[in-house]
């Protein structure tokens, strides 16, 4: 016996000097090159575990890509080098994982779905290609204005306009894998439901640690105010509206009390957040999220629910929400549009004209002719059209716009057929149902901001892409892994 101690403790003496070892280089490492060093070692370590595991990459991407904007929380470089950052190391670790246990198991071919790639992957790519061609006439004003708009050559157009938004696909792709390869694919609502908790409470701590008055924040001229949180404003009150329809539907749908109770404080911060924002578009798409909540749930129970809800909401604020909701009201029109409809979108209307079919590019506004002869005085200052389908005629013409638009017709269709199958979880068919209903809050919403491309904003959607494709996965038969799903998911 005291032989075989002394065996033991001679194998265990490799683990314990490699820990040691392990744990020298990353204190010397973090005294050597501060929080930088922090965050690469950590993310080398993740991508460690991730290559035994990709689904723990998965729960880590889930975890964090909703805050992947905020610049308060995360570095956007490391060490000077432009895309080394931990998210992207992160993302890259469970990618290669991925691709290795799909090889082992013959699945690589059936992780990118048909309508992800032809709908929405190529016309994006083509509109990246035809982009390339106008680097160099993008409007001056724009480029002393903002700063990054000076690309120097097509590579780094390609990168950041094109390559980088497409992370998020990625992460859909990946999130589809891991619940494919799952047995119990509710598990991951655990995840998702910390990640609402924590991106929910961004906004009112720093609301709170700011001591701004609401009547301030709700000021025209305030909307930048969060802006150093890594998004703005109204970007911020889309990512939180889809968040809450989530939220919202699965507690609905869950059976345990404490699941239910955790969803409802959920629930509240993230309602509180989307007020806080103060943004129009996300107040319209709260609105579209509990319509559809109503409409698909009539019941006494549920307009008890919805009129608590507004009576709680027109007590917190009824001022200030008032006041922001009231805005160019009288005034016409483009006041009430802020603007847009004098000052981008009937001056872009001709450019979608010159190129309708494949458009000019992705980010054409850069270099649109209204832009490039009257920025700043016919035209406003910005790089973005403020139209998510406008956007789209621009940058990839009638047939990109129509393209885009299949493709979440198509995300529609599949989220209602598997938030009204008895087979699925209860918990699970509440996630779709409150995907379908954050999914027509964002394109309601869009009339007036945001993209059919991908954006930081779209992290929930996109993760509730990710989960529909893989729970289809796994109840096709063609679909098929050659080894059975595990039976404890890292979630």
């Amino acid at each position: 016996m005291r032989a075989r101690g002394l065996a033991d403790a001679r194998d265990e003496r490799p683990v314990l000097l490699a820990i040691g070892l392990l744990g020298a280089a990353w204190g010397l490492a973090v005294a050597a090159g501060g929080l930088t060093s922090f965050f690469l070692c950590a993310s080398l370590i993740a991508c460690g575990c991730i290559l035994v595991d990709f689904r723990i990459g998965v729960v880590l991407l889930i975890l964090l890509m909703p805050m992947s904007g905020s610049s308060t929380l995360f570095p956007h470089e490391m060490f000077g080098v432009v895309g080394l950052n931990p998210l992207n190391l992160l993302l890259a670790g469970t990618l290669i994982s991925c691709m290795l246990h799909a090889l082992a198991d013959h699945s690589l071919p059936r992780l990118l779905p048909g309508p992800v790639l032809w709908l929405y992957i190529v016309p994006i790519l083509i509109a990246g290609a035809i982009g390339t061609r106008h680097i160099h006439e993008i409007a001056p004003r724009l480029v002393t204005r903002y700063h990054g708009l000076d690309f120097p050559d097509a590579v780094s157009y390609l990168r950041d306009m094109v390559l980088k938004p497409m992370l998020m696909v990625v992460f859909a792709l990946l999130v589809g894998a891991a619940v494919a390869k799952s047995a119990r694919p509710e598990r991951f609502l655990l995840p998702t439901l910390v990640s609402i908790f924590v991106i929910a409470a961004l906004v009112p701590v720093y609301v709170a640690h700011s001591g701004i008055a609401l009547g301030e924040l709700a000021k025209e001229d305030s909307r930048e105010f969060l802006s150093p949180l890594g998004l703005h404003a109204n970007d911020l009150g889309r990512l939180y509206a889809v968040a809450y329809a989530l939220a919202l539907f699965t507690w609905s749908e869950t059976a345990s009390r404490g699941l239910r109770l955790a969803l409802l404080l959920a629930l509240a911060m993230t309602a509180v957040a989307l007020i806080l924002t103060f943004s129009r578009g996300a107040f319209v798409a709260l609105a579209v999220v509990n319509g559809l909540y109503v409409l698909w749930r009539f019941s006494a129970k549920t307009m008890l629910v919805v009129g608590c809800a507004v009576v709680a909401a027109s007590l917190f604020a009824s001022g200030a929400i008032h006041e922001r909701l009231a805005w160019g009201q009288g005034a016409g029109l483009d006041a009430v549009s802020s603007g847009r409809l004098n000052g981008l979108w009937l001056p872009l209307l001709p450019e979608v004209l010159r190129h309708p079919v494949f458009g000019n590019g992705i980010g054409s506004i850069l270099w649109s002719d209204a832009m490039r002869s009257g920025a700043g005085h016919m035209v406003l200052v910005v790089t973005h059209p403020h139209n998510a389908y406008l956007q789209a005629a621009l940058d990839m013409g009638i047939t990109g716009l129509v393209l885009l638009c299949a493709y979440f017709a198509h995300v529609w269709r599949g989220l209602r057929t598997l938030a009204k199958d008895p087979g699925v979880a209860p918990a699970l068919r509440g996630f779709y149902q409150g995907a379908a209903a954050g999914l027509a809050s964002m394109l309601v919403a869009n009339f007036t901001d945001s993209s059919l491309t991908p954006r930081p904003e779209q992290a929930f959607l996109w993760l509730a892409i990710g989960v529909m494709y893989g729970y289809q996965a796994r109840r096709t038969p063609a679909t098929a892994l050659a080894h059975p799903a595990s039976e404890a998911a890292p979630a």
